[in-house]
Formats: C-alpha cells, sequence, structure tokens
C-alpha cells in the first residue's frame, strides 16, 4: 500500500468529531480502558453472535479496550449508527458498505467510513417450501416475499435480485459490458412490415415484498402467509437449519445474477454455493456471495485498532464457530474491502504484522 494511499484513507476522517464516550473505567495500574461500541444486529441473529464473541475474547485478551456490543437491524442501519457517532464499531455487508462509502441510495451523501476486516462471506438463500409453486425467481411475480428486516443488508440484495430479474417495480439493471452494435448496417432491401405492430409484453407484477427479520421470515414461511424468504447469512444458519428439519424445503439457485449485479454495483457480488448435506441438500446450489467488514469511525484511535485487529486474528476461529462453518480468516482476504478504505490503524497493524 502507497504512502499516498494511506494519507487518502486518514483524510476520510477528517471533519468528524471526537469519540463519544470512549474512555470509561479504569484498569487500575495499566491504565484507562477505552469503550467501544460495537453494533451488529437483531438478538439470535449472526452479527450479534459475532458481536458477542467478540466482546467475551476482547475481555479475556488483557488489552485496554472493551467491546459493548449494541443490537440493531444490521448492515444499513449500522453504517447511519457510525455515521451518526452513535457507535464507534459496525459489522455491514460489503454492497451496503460500499454504499456508504460511494452515497449511492439509501444514503443521500459519501459517509466517511472505514473497514478493518473482510471477515466472512454471506450466502444469500432464497428459500421456498419444496411442495409449494415457487420454482424459480420469476415465479416470485405477484407473490408475497419475505425481503430482510427494514435497514438490513438483506434487504438491499433482495431488492437488488428482485430489480435485476424484474420483479421491483424498477427497471433490472442494463449490462454494462455489452455496448449495442455499431459496425453492422441494418438491410435496406426488406423493408420494415408496418401493418402489424411489434408485439409486446406485459411486466410480471412485482413481488410482495414484506420487511421481515429472519425470525419472523421463517415464521411467515412455515404458517404459509409468504410464498418464499431471503436471508442472507452463514452456512449453516441455525434458524434455517432448524426450519428444513420441520419443513420439506427447496433452496432455489441464485447464481444467474451474479453477473448482472457485478455489471450494475461492482464486485462485491461473488458466485458461491451452498454445498451437499447442508440443510438436508442432495447436491450444491449457486447462489450469491456478500462479504461482511468490520467497520469503524475513522477516529477510533489507531492503537485500538491494532489491539483489536490482534484480538481478531487471534481468535477468529471462536468468532466464527457460530457464524458460519468451515470459514478462514486471512490477511489477504480481509484487507480485500473495494471501495471502502481502510482505516490507517487496520494498514499500520497488517504492515507490522504481514509487511
Amino acid at each position: 500500500m502507497t504512502s499516498a494511499e494511506v494519507t487518502r484513507r486518514r483524510a476520510m476522517g477528517a471533519g468528524l468529531g471526537a469519540l463519544a464516550g470512549a474512555l470509561a473505567g479504569c484498569s487500575g495500574a495499566s491504565g484507562p480502558v477505552r469503550r467501544l461500541r460495537l453494533a451488529t444486529g437483531p438478538e439470535g441473529g449472526p452479527y450479534n453472535a459475532f458481536g458477542q464473541a467478540l466482546a467475551q475474547a476482547v475481555a479475556a485478551s488483557g488489552h485496554r479496550i472493551e467491546i459493548v456490543p449494541v443490537s440493531t437491524a444490521a448492515s444499513v442501519n449500522n453504517l447511519r449508527k457510525l455515521d451518526d457517532g452513535s457507535v464507534e464499531l459496525a459489522l455491514a455487508m460489503a454492497d451496503a458498505a460500499e454504499d456508504a462509502v460511494l452515497g449511492r441510495e439509501p444514503f443521500p451523501r459519501p459517509t466517511p467510513v472505514t473497514a478493518l476486516a473482510r471477515v466472512y462471506v454471506n450466502y444469500t438463500h432464497l428459500v421456498v417450501a419444496a411442495d409449494g409453486p415457487v420454482r424459480s425467481v420469476k415465479d416470485l411475480a405477484g407473490r408475497p416475499v419475505a425481503a430482510g428486516a427494514a435497514g438490513s443488508g438483506v434487504q438491499v440484495v433482495t431488492e437488488r435480485v428482485l430489480r435485476a430479474a424484474g420483479l421491483s417495480g424498477a427497471p433490472a439493471p442494463a449490462p454494462v459490458s455489452t455496448p449495442a452494435p455499431t459496425s453492422t448496417p441494418a438491410p435496406t432491401s426488406t423493408p420494415a412490415p408496418t401493418s402489424t405492430p411489434a408485439p409486446t409484453s406485459t411486466p410480471a407484477p412485482a413481488a410482495d415484498e414484506r420487511p421481515l427479520g429472519l425470525a419472523a421470515s421463517v415464521s411467515a414461511l412455515r404458517e404459509g402467509s409468504v410464498d418464499a424468504l431471503f436471508w442472507s447469512g452463514g452456512v449453516p444458519t441455525p434458524a434455517l437449519a432448524a426450519l428444513a428439519r420441520e419443513l420439506p424445503l427447496r433452496f432455489l439457485p441464485l447464481d444467474d445474477y451474479v453477473g448482472p449485479l457485478r455489471e450494475r454495483y461492482a464486485p462485491v457480488y461473488t458466485a458461491v454455493t451452498l454445498p451437499a448435506g447442508v440443510y438436508g441438500l442432495t447436491e450444491p446450489v449457486g447462489t450469491i456471495g456478500v462479504g461482511n467488514y468490520l467497520m469503524a469511525r475513522a477516529d477510533v484511535p489507531q492503537d485500538a485498532v491494532r489491539d483489536l485487529l490482534r484480538v481478531v486474528f487471534d481468535r477468529w476461529r471462536d468468532l466464527l464457530r457460530e457464524v458460519t462453518a468451515g470459514a478462514r480468516l486471512e490477511p489477504r482476504f480481509a484487507i480485500s474491502t473495494g471501495e471502502v478504505p481502510l482505516h490507517p490503524g487496520a494498514v499500520a497493524h497488517y504492515r507490522s504484522v504481514y509487511g
């Protein structure tokens, strides 16, 4: 990383206010303890589980920092809390984090936030009852769909998939990599017919998106009040594994939408696979992967960031155990945060440890 990049990333902190409540408590001769609030997600969800595990790991580490998990609606809500200073740290999905940094909807302006690490990948789940009428994304037209809680990253990716499928009431994003042909002129010897108008297709009705969190989504699918649920999380997600033991389910492939999403929103979206065996699947199911970032305000002190990252890399197996099976945290993965700048303290940590 060049010195210019580090300077640019430090500039992200310009104009931010001082940390609210940064110093609280004292641990005797070891000096003051810096208290950092971490926006996680709803209770019972993977962000909340990660936040609780991180708080416990930090408390046992001996570093002079304290992590206080704060339950929230997750990604979008977390980024807004970072911006307004009500928390110092947050978890957020990569697509929502890039939207915040670039000032894309639903953020009215660029938000000066930074990343500490890309910690794991969410798998997008589209789940339906096995004996129900939905067998593809297109079948969601006009049907009730649990689309993720308001202010969550699940809601962001759901809306984008439905938009790409022409089911959100908004036009599907046009591919940017395929320009209209210009080298071959249209034939002139055969005039176009004028008596028969070109056929027009009736747009499919939009899916009926319901803003439901994971627990409410599972209940709604079980009761039949929605025909499908979207979820973005680790594999296996315990609530979905429990539902699969109660109700025959079908997990629909979404990998065909990776390309359109990458063309429209940049490469935060990747092709991943729900493996055979999980949720009782007899064969793999291709779907959409989205990274999860551990985020921070730019004015969090560098020494606190470096202490925190030492704990994250020392204890990543414990932190990810309840979140996603089989995941690893490696430096080359952790620093891949796209348009979201790394915090200067994170840059210093990675340089000091990995060169």
